[in-house]
C-alpha cells in the first residue's frame, strides 16, 4: 500500500498521524506556558513578601512590584492589574509619592477632559538606599542595648553597624 493510499477502512493514517502530533504539541506549548504563568507568579509572589517588610505592607509592595513591570500607569490601571480596590490604590500611590518611593507625571490627552497622573516606582537601588539609614539604626540599637539597658553610657552615636551599597552599575549604564 502506497503512503498516500487510505486505510483500509478509509481514513488517511499519516494525516492522523500529523494532527496527533500538532494536538501534542499544542498541550504541551500550552502546559508550557500554564508553568510559566505560575513560576512567574510564585517569583512575584516572593518579591511582594520581601518588599512588604520594605514597603510597610504588602499593599504597597503589590503597587510598587506592578509599577516596575508596567511604567506610567494611572491608579485606575494600578488598581486593575493588581486586583486592589480603586481607594486602597489611590491613598497608598500618594503615600508612596510623598515618600518619594513612586513618582508621577500627568497623562498627556488629546482633546478636554481629565488628565489623570501616570505612575512609575523608583530603581529598586534607590529603594533600598533609602531604607539603609533606617535598618543602621535599628542595627545599631540592638547592637547597644546593653550599654543603653546598663546605664554605662551607651548612646546612639555608638555605631558599631555601618551599612554601604555598592550597585553593578552606574545609572548612565541601564
Amino acid at each position: 500500500m502506497a503512503p498516500d493510499d487510505p486505510t483500509e477502512d478509509g481514513v488517511d493514517s499519516d494525516r492522523i498521524g500529523q494532527e496527533s502530533t500538532r494536538a501534542d504539541l499544542t498541550e504541551a506549548a500550552e502546559r508550557l506556558e500554564e508553568e510559566a504563568s505560575e513560576f512567574t507568579q510564585e517569583v512575584d509572589e516572593r518579591i511582594v513578601d520581601l518588599l512588604s517588610w520594605l514597603l510597610d505592607t504588602e499593599t504597597r509592595a503589590r503597587i510598587y512590584v506592578y509599577l516596575r513591570k508596567h511604567p506610567a500607569s494611572t491608579s485606575e490601571e494600578v488598581a486593575d492589574g493588581t486586583g486592589l480596590y480603586p481607594s486602597t490604590v489611590r491613598e497608598a500611590l500618594a503615600e508612596l509619592h510623598g515618600e518619594e518611593m513612586v513618582t508621577r507625571t500627568k497623562r498627556e490627552a488629546s482633546g478636554a477632559g481629565n488628565n489623570p497622573y501616570e505612575y512609575e516606582a523608583i530603581e529598586p537601588a534607590n529603594l533600598v538606599q533609602g531604607a539603609i539609614g533606617d535598618v543602621q539604626d535599628q542595627l545599631n540599637t540592638v547592637f547597644n542595648l546593653d550599654a543603653q539597658l546598663s546605664g554605662d553610657g551607651g548612646t546612639d552615636t555608638d555605631e558599631p553597624v555601618r551599612i554601604s551599597v555598592e550597585t553593578a552599575f552606574d545609572e548612565d549604564d541601564r
